[in-house]
Protein backbone atom coordinates (compact mmCIF):
# COMPACT_ATOMS: atom_id res chain seq x y z
CA UNK A 1 0.00 0.00 0.00
CA UNK A 2 2.45 2.68 0.70
CA UNK A 3 4.51 1.45 -2.35
CA UNK A 4 0.91 2.16 -4.20
CA UNK A 5 0.54 5.44 -2.36
CA UNK A 6 4.17 6.78 -3.06
CA UNK A 7 4.03 6.20 -7.01
CA UNK A 8 0.51 7.61 -6.82
CA UNK A 9 1.94 10.81 -5.45
CA UNK A 10 4.96 10.53 -8.30
CA UNK A 11 2.41 10.45 -11.22
CA UNK A 12 -0.26 13.12 -9.50
CA UNK A 13 2.59 15.73 -9.73
CA UNK A 14 4.73 14.30 -12.76
CA UNK A 15 0.93 15.38 -14.31
CA UNK A 16 1.24 18.46 -12.89
CA UNK A 17 4.92 19.36 -14.01
CA UNK A 18 3.93 18.09 -17.81
CA UNK A 19 1.04 20.56 -17.81
CA UNK A 20 3.18 23.74 -16.26
CA UNK A 21 6.13 22.46 -18.87
CA UNK A 22 3.49 22.74 -21.40
CA UNK A 23 2.40 26.54 -20.21
CA UNK A 24 5.86 27.87 -21.02
CA UNK A 25 4.27 26.70 -24.85
CA UNK A 26 2.16 29.11 -23.88
CA UNK A 27 4.35 31.53 -23.09
CA UNK A 28 6.51 31.17 -26.18
CA UNK A 29 3.17 31.80 -28.36
CA UNK A 30 1.72 34.53 -26.62
CA UNK A 31 5.16 36.13 -27.14
CA UNK A 32 5.42 35.02 -30.93
CA UNK A 33 1.82 36.41 -31.27
CA UNK A 34 2.81 40.00 -29.75
CA UNK A 35 6.32 40.54 -31.00
CA UNK A 36 6.99 41.85 -34.69
CA UNK A 37 7.52 39.05 -37.69
CA UNK A 38 10.73 39.73 -37.76
CA UNK A 39 11.64 38.57 -33.87
CA UNK A 40 9.47 35.49 -34.33
CA UNK A 41 11.99 32.81 -34.20
CA UNK A 42 14.26 35.13 -31.78
CA UNK A 43 12.00 34.63 -29.66
CA UNK A 44 11.11 30.90 -29.81
CA UNK A 45 15.23 29.89 -29.46
CA UNK A 46 15.58 32.59 -26.84
CA UNK A 47 12.40 30.93 -24.16
CA UNK A 48 13.32 27.19 -25.08
CA UNK A 49 17.06 27.91 -23.96
CA UNK A 50 16.36 30.49 -20.66
CA UNK A 51 14.15 27.04 -19.78
CA UNK A 52 17.82 25.25 -20.11
CA UNK A 53 19.33 27.56 -18.49
CA UNK A 54 16.85 27.59 -15.61
CA UNK A 55 17.14 23.91 -14.98
CA UNK A 56 21.25 23.55 -14.74
CA UNK A 57 20.53 26.87 -12.20
CA UNK A 58 17.84 25.35 -10.28
CA UNK A 59 19.52 21.97 -9.99
CA UNK A 60 22.56 22.91 -8.88
CA UNK A 61 22.15 25.62 -6.61
CA UNK A 62 18.49 27.68 -6.81
CA UNK A 63 16.41 24.38 -5.43
CA UNK A 64 18.80 23.73 -2.37
CA UNK A 65 19.01 27.41 -1.50
CA UNK A 66 15.04 26.88 -1.25
CA UNK A 67 14.45 23.77 0.49
CA UNK A 68 18.23 22.45 1.38
CA UNK A 69 17.76 19.35 -0.96
CA UNK A 70 21.17 18.20 -2.73
CA UNK A 71 20.95 15.96 -5.79
CA UNK A 72 24.43 15.12 -5.99
CA UNK A 73 24.18 11.49 -4.77
CA UNK A 74 23.56 8.08 -5.99
CA UNK A 75 20.83 6.99 -8.17
CA UNK A 76 19.65 4.78 -5.68
CA UNK A 77 19.33 7.06 -2.76
CA UNK A 78 17.53 9.41 -5.19
CA UNK A 79 15.43 6.49 -5.76
CA UNK A 80 13.37 6.61 -2.64
CA UNK A 81 9.62 6.66 -1.92
CA UNK A 82 9.59 6.17 -6.13
CA UNK A 83 11.43 9.04 -6.63
CA UNK A 84 9.05 11.31 -5.82
CA UNK A 85 11.98 13.92 -4.50
CA UNK A 86 13.11 14.50 -8.07
CA UNK A 87 9.71 14.44 -9.45
CA UNK A 88 9.00 17.34 -7.15
CA UNK A 89 11.77 19.03 -8.22
CA UNK A 90 10.85 19.14 -11.49
CA UNK A 91 7.62 20.68 -10.90
CA UNK A 92 8.78 23.32 -8.83
CA UNK A 93 11.83 24.00 -11.65
CA UNK A 94 9.11 24.55 -14.00
CA UNK A 95 8.23 27.00 -11.91
CA UNK A 96 11.12 28.74 -11.30
CA UNK A 97 11.66 28.95 -15.02
CA UNK A 98 8.37 31.04 -15.46
CA UNK A 99 10.30 33.85 -13.87
CA UNK A 100 13.05 34.24 -16.77
CA UNK A 101 9.85 33.36 -19.73
CA UNK A 102 7.53 35.91 -17.87
CA UNK A 103 10.83 38.60 -18.31
CA UNK A 104 11.05 37.53 -21.86
CA UNK A 105 7.67 38.88 -23.02
CA UNK A 106 8.59 42.27 -21.16
CA UNK A 107 12.48 42.64 -22.92
CA UNK A 108 11.64 41.39 -26.43
CA UNK A 109 12.66 42.80 -29.14
CA UNK A 110 16.03 44.95 -27.78
CA UNK A 111 17.37 42.56 -25.05
CA UNK A 112 20.76 41.08 -26.03
CA UNK A 113 20.87 36.89 -26.22
CA UNK A 114 23.66 35.78 -24.19
CA UNK A 115 23.52 38.76 -21.39
CA UNK A 116 19.90 37.71 -20.92
CA UNK A 117 21.34 34.01 -20.16
CA UNK A 118 23.20 35.51 -17.63
CA UNK A 119 20.38 37.11 -15.85
CA UNK A 120 18.34 33.76 -16.71
CA UNK A 121 21.42 32.08 -14.07
CA UNK A 122 21.50 34.41 -11.22
CA UNK A 123 17.64 34.65 -11.38
CA UNK A 124 16.58 31.51 -10.78
CA UNK A 125 19.43 30.33 -8.70
CA UNK A 126 19.79 32.85 -6.22
CA UNK A 127 16.90 35.68 -6.56
CA UNK A 128 13.82 34.07 -7.07
CA UNK A 129 14.96 30.91 -4.33
CA UNK A 130 15.70 33.54 -1.66
CA UNK A 131 11.73 34.64 -1.54
CA UNK A 132 10.68 31.35 -2.63
CA UNK A 133 12.37 29.85 0.98
CA UNK A 134 11.35 32.98 2.71
CA UNK A 135 7.38 32.17 1.91
CA UNK A 136 7.26 28.41 0.95
CA UNK A 137 10.01 26.81 3.16
CA UNK A 138 9.52 29.12 6.53
CA UNK A 139 13.71 30.23 5.92
CA UNK A 140 14.60 33.65 8.31
CA UNK A 141 11.26 33.20 10.36
CA UNK A 142 9.34 35.61 8.88
CA UNK A 143 6.30 33.00 8.20
CA UNK A 144 6.76 31.94 11.89
CA UNK A 145 6.88 35.63 12.77
CA UNK A 146 3.88 36.34 10.74
CA UNK A 147 2.05 33.35 12.59
CA UNK A 148 2.91 34.65 16.12
CA UNK A 149 2.29 38.41 15.63
CA UNK A 150 -0.62 38.64 12.94
CA UNK A 151 -2.74 35.19 13.66
CA UNK A 152 -1.37 33.43 10.24
CA UNK A 153 1.40 33.06 8.29
CA UNK A 154 2.09 34.59 4.55
CA UNK A 155 -0.76 32.25 2.16
CA UNK A 156 0.50 32.08 -1.26
CA UNK A 157 -0.96 28.55 -2.24
CA UNK A 158 -0.08 28.44 -5.89
CA UNK A 159 2.43 31.30 -6.39
CA UNK A 160 0.82 34.54 -6.89
CA UNK A 161 3.43 36.58 -5.50
CA UNK A 162 6.31 33.64 -5.26
CA UNK A 163 6.16 33.21 -9.08
CA UNK A 164 3.97 35.61 -10.83
CA UNK A 165 4.75 38.89 -8.95
CA UNK A 166 7.96 37.92 -8.98
CA UNK A 167 8.11 37.71 -12.54
CA UNK A 168 6.36 40.77 -12.87
CA UNK A 169 8.59 43.32 -10.67
CA UNK A 170 11.58 41.88 -11.79
CA UNK A 171 10.87 42.11 -15.50
CA UNK A 172 10.07 46.05 -14.52
CA UNK A 173 13.46 47.12 -13.93
CA UNK A 174 15.18 45.22 -16.26
CA UNK A 175 12.75 47.32 -19.25
CA UNK A 176 13.66 50.28 -17.40
CA UNK A 177 17.09 49.75 -17.62
CA UNK A 178 16.77 48.49 -21.37
CA UNK A 179 14.39 51.45 -22.48
CA UNK A 180 11.82 51.32 -25.22
CA UNK A 181 12.42 49.94 -28.32
CA UNK A 182 13.60 52.90 -31.13
CA UNK A 183 11.03 54.54 -32.35
CA UNK A 184 8.20 53.77 -29.96
CA UNK A 185 7.70 57.20 -28.56
CA UNK A 186 8.85 59.79 -31.01
CA UNK A 187 10.24 63.19 -29.60
CA UNK A 188 7.08 65.27 -30.81
CA UNK A 189 5.26 62.77 -28.13
CA UNK A 190 3.52 60.63 -30.63
CA UNK A 191 3.43 56.96 -30.03
CA UNK A 192 4.48 54.35 -33.44
CA UNK A 193 1.91 51.51 -32.52
CA UNK A 194 3.73 48.01 -32.80
CA UNK A 195 0.06 45.91 -33.08
CA UNK A 196 0.44 42.12 -32.79
CA UNK A 197 1.90 40.14 -35.48
CA UNK A 198 -0.64 37.11 -34.72
CA UNK A 199 -3.44 37.09 -33.03
CA UNK A 200 -3.95 33.59 -34.22
CA UNK A 201 -0.55 32.57 -32.13
CA UNK A 202 -1.50 35.17 -29.26
CA UNK A 203 -4.96 33.68 -28.74
CA UNK A 204 -3.01 29.90 -29.16
CA UNK A 205 -0.48 31.13 -26.31
CA UNK A 206 -3.24 32.39 -24.05
CA UNK A 207 -5.28 29.14 -24.48
CA UNK A 208 -2.41 26.74 -23.57
CA UNK A 209 -1.24 28.91 -20.36
CA UNK A 210 -5.21 28.51 -19.51
CA UNK A 211 -5.09 24.58 -19.81
CA UNK A 212 -1.80 24.38 -18.18
CA UNK A 213 -2.93 26.79 -15.30
CA UNK A 214 -5.08 23.69 -13.71
CA UNK A 215 -1.70 21.84 -13.26
CA UNK A 216 -0.17 25.20 -11.69
CA UNK A 217 -3.03 25.32 -9.32
CA UNK A 218 -4.51 22.19 -8.80
CA UNK A 219 -1.09 19.81 -8.56
CA UNK A 220 -0.01 22.65 -5.94
CA UNK A 221 -1.37 20.35 -3.49
CA UNK A 222 1.76 18.30 -4.39
CA UNK A 223 0.52 15.02 -2.97
CA UNK A 224 -2.49 13.37 -4.79
CA UNK A 225 -4.88 13.34 -0.99
CA UNK A 226 -4.08 16.72 -0.32
CA UNK A 227 -6.14 17.78 -4.28
CA UNK A 228 -8.90 19.90 -3.47
CA UNK A 229 -12.25 20.46 -6.13
CA UNK A 230 -12.57 24.20 -4.54
CA UNK A 231 -9.13 25.17 -6.49
CA UNK A 232 -10.22 23.43 -9.49
CA UNK A 233 -13.79 25.68 -9.12
CA UNK A 234 -12.11 28.90 -7.91
CA UNK A 235 -9.14 29.08 -11.10
CA UNK A 236 -12.08 28.87 -13.72
CA UNK A 237 -14.29 31.46 -12.43
CA UNK A 238 -11.30 33.44 -11.73
CA UNK A 239 -10.09 32.85 -15.67
CA UNK A 240 -13.86 34.07 -16.62
CA UNK A 241 -13.96 36.91 -14.31
CA UNK A 242 -10.93 38.21 -16.01
CA UNK A 243 -11.35 36.93 -19.44
CA UNK A 244 -15.43 39.05 -19.36
CA UNK A 245 -13.60 42.36 -17.39
CA UNK A 246 -10.94 42.50 -19.81
CA UNK A 247 -13.32 42.27 -22.86
CA UNK A 248 -15.63 45.31 -21.54
CA UNK A 249 -12.68 47.38 -20.29
CA UNK A 250 -10.70 46.83 -22.99
CA UNK A 251 -13.49 47.54 -25.43
CA UNK A 252 -13.66 44.00 -27.48
CA UNK A 253 -10.13 44.71 -28.36
CA UNK A 254 -8.39 40.80 -29.07
CA UNK A 255 -5.27 40.99 -27.12
CA UNK A 256 -6.88 42.29 -23.80
CA UNK A 257 -9.47 39.28 -24.32
CA UNK A 258 -6.75 36.61 -24.73
CA UNK A 259 -4.79 38.33 -21.80
CA UNK A 260 -8.00 38.83 -19.45
CA UNK A 261 -8.27 34.86 -18.11
CA UNK A 262 -4.39 35.32 -17.48
CA UNK A 263 -5.01 38.36 -15.36
CA UNK A 264 -7.52 36.20 -13.73
CA UNK A 265 -5.74 32.94 -12.99
CA UNK A 266 -2.60 34.98 -11.93
CA UNK A 267 -4.26 36.75 -8.79
CA UNK A 268 -6.18 33.47 -7.68
CA UNK A 269 -3.38 31.60 -7.25
CA UNK A 270 -2.25 32.70 -4.04
CA UNK A 271 -5.83 32.02 -2.73
CA UNK A 272 -7.60 29.38 -4.74
CA UNK A 273 -7.67 26.78 -1.75
CA UNK A 274 -9.31 29.32 0.46
CA UNK A 275 -11.65 31.98 -1.44
CA UNK A 276 -15.35 31.33 -2.06
CA UNK A 277 -15.88 30.58 -5.80
CA UNK A 278 -17.73 33.91 -6.02
CA UNK A 279 -15.11 35.57 -4.35
CA UNK A 280 -12.56 34.41 -6.80
CA UNK A 281 -14.71 35.52 -9.74
CA UNK A 282 -14.47 39.15 -8.14
CA UNK A 283 -10.40 38.88 -7.71
CA UNK A 284 -10.47 37.61 -11.48
CA UNK A 285 -12.49 40.05 -12.54
CA UNK A 286 -10.26 43.17 -10.89
CA UNK A 287 -7.17 42.08 -12.50
CA UNK A 288 -9.01 41.61 -15.82
CA UNK A 289 -9.63 44.87 -15.56
CA UNK A 290 -7.01 46.27 -13.73
CA UNK A 291 -4.79 44.42 -16.41
CA UNK A 292 -6.31 46.87 -19.27
CA UNK A 293 -6.06 50.04 -17.26
CA UNK A 294 -2.59 49.61 -15.77
CA UNK A 295 -1.50 48.29 -19.45
CA UNK A 296 -2.56 51.54 -21.28
CA UNK A 297 -1.24 53.64 -18.71
CA UNK A 298 2.41 52.38 -18.79
CA UNK A 299 2.42 52.17 -22.86
CA UNK A 300 0.89 55.42 -23.38
CA UNK A 301 1.29 57.57 -20.65
CA UNK A 302 4.41 56.67 -18.76
CA UNK A 303 6.25 55.56 -22.08
CA UNK A 304 7.20 52.22 -20.47
CA UNK A 305 7.88 50.04 -23.04
CA UNK A 306 6.74 46.67 -21.66
CA UNK A 307 6.45 44.93 -24.91
CA UNK A 308 3.79 41.73 -23.40
CA UNK A 309 2.86 44.24 -20.61
CA UNK A 310 4.40 41.16 -18.19
CA UNK A 311 4.29 44.19 -15.24
CA UNK A 312 0.78 44.89 -15.35
CA UNK A 313 -0.14 41.53 -16.16
CA UNK A 314 2.35 39.41 -14.20
CA UNK A 315 3.24 42.36 -11.20
CA UNK A 316 0.28 43.62 -10.22
CA UNK A 317 -2.25 40.86 -10.88
CA UNK A 318 -0.06 38.94 -8.88
CA UNK A 319 0.63 41.52 -6.00
CA UNK A 320 -3.33 41.92 -5.46
CA UNK A 321 -3.77 38.56 -5.76
CA UNK A 322 -1.74 38.23 -2.67
CA UNK A 323 -3.79 40.70 -1.24
CA UNK A 324 -7.23 39.38 -2.61
CA UNK A 325 -6.51 36.00 -0.73
CA UNK A 326 -6.30 38.22 2.85
CA UNK A 327 -9.70 39.78 2.11
CA UNK A 328 -11.81 36.83 0.31
CA UNK A 329 -10.05 33.79 2.22
CA UNK A 330 -11.83 35.34 5.52
CA UNK A 331 -14.57 33.41 6.61
CA UNK A 332 -16.77 36.51 6.81
CA UNK A 333 -16.34 36.72 2.76
CA UNK A 334 -17.25 33.06 2.66
CA UNK A 335 -13.67 31.48 2.55
CA UNK A 336 -11.74 29.03 4.66
CA UNK A 337 -10.18 31.38 7.04
CA UNK A 338 -6.76 30.34 8.34
CA UNK A 339 -5.23 33.84 6.56
CA UNK A 340 -5.15 37.27 7.67
CA UNK A 341 -4.89 40.84 5.56
CA UNK A 342 -1.86 42.04 7.26
CA UNK A 343 -0.20 38.88 6.84
CA UNK A 344 -1.15 39.10 3.21
CA UNK A 345 -0.02 42.68 2.07
CA UNK A 346 2.94 42.57 4.25
CA UNK A 347 4.25 39.36 2.74
CA UNK A 348 3.22 40.94 -1.02
CA UNK A 349 5.05 43.92 -0.25
CA UNK A 350 7.95 41.88 0.87
CA UNK A 351 8.07 39.79 -2.69
CA UNK A 352 8.18 42.50 -4.02
CA UNK A 353 10.45 44.73 -2.88
CA UNK A 354 13.09 41.51 -3.08
CA UNK A 355 12.22 41.24 -6.85
CA UNK A 356 12.78 45.23 -7.60
CA UNK A 357 15.70 44.63 -5.62
CA UNK A 358 16.88 41.46 -7.69
CA UNK A 359 15.86 42.82 -10.94
CA UNK A 360 18.01 46.30 -10.56
CA UNK A 361 21.02 44.36 -8.83
CA UNK A 362 21.23 41.85 -11.66
CA UNK A 363 20.33 43.66 -14.93
CA UNK A 364 22.26 46.68 -13.49
CA UNK A 365 25.20 44.85 -13.18
CA UNK A 366 25.03 43.72 -16.68
CA UNK A 367 24.10 47.34 -17.95
CA UNK A 368 26.89 48.94 -16.92
CA UNK A 369 29.79 45.61 -17.26
CA UNK A 370 28.98 43.91 -20.58
CA UNK A 371 25.28 45.20 -21.56
CA UNK A 372 22.16 44.34 -21.97
CA UNK A 373 21.02 46.22 -25.26
CA UNK A 374 21.33 44.69 -28.48
CA UNK A 375 22.78 47.29 -30.97
CA UNK A 376 20.59 49.74 -33.00
CA UNK A 377 21.34 47.80 -36.94
CA UNK A 378 20.41 44.94 -35.15
CA UNK A 379 17.61 45.87 -33.41
CA UNK A 380 15.97 47.15 -36.73
CA UNK A 381 17.47 43.74 -38.34
CA UNK A 382 15.73 41.60 -35.86
CA UNK A 383 19.13 39.68 -34.97
CA UNK A 384 22.06 40.80 -32.61
CA UNK A 385 24.76 41.08 -35.21
CA UNK A 386 27.02 39.03 -32.18
CA UNK A 387 25.21 36.23 -32.55
CA UNK A 388 26.47 33.88 -35.49
CA UNK A 389 24.37 32.17 -37.89
CA UNK A 390 23.76 28.23 -37.11
CA UNK A 391 22.83 26.67 -40.41
CA UNK A 392 21.25 28.48 -42.56
CA UNK A 393 18.70 30.28 -40.12
CA UNK A 394 19.74 33.90 -39.30
CA UNK A 395 21.28 34.80 -36.29
CA UNK A 396 19.12 34.34 -32.89
CA UNK A 397 18.84 37.08 -30.45
CA UNK A 398 15.85 39.32 -29.59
Amino acid sequence: MNDLHASSNVLFILIGAILVLWMHAGFAFLELGTVRAKNQVNALVKLIVDFAISTLAYFFIGYRLAYGVNFLHSAQALSTANGYALVRFFFLLTFAAAIPAIISGGIAERARFYPQLIATFMLVAFVYPFFEGMAWNGHFGVQAWFAAHLGAAFHDYAGSVVVHAMGGWIALPAVLLLGPRHGRYRHDGAITAHPPSSIPFLALGSWILTVGWFGFNVMSAQKIDHISGLVVVNSLMAMVGGTLAALLAGRNDPGFVYNGPLAGLVAVCAGSDVMNPVGALVTGAVAGAGFVWMFTQTQNRWKIDDVLGVWPLHGICGAWGGIAAGIFGLKALGGLGGVRFLSQLLGTVGGVTVALAGGFIVYGILKYTIGIRMPVEAEYEGADLNIHKISATPPYDN
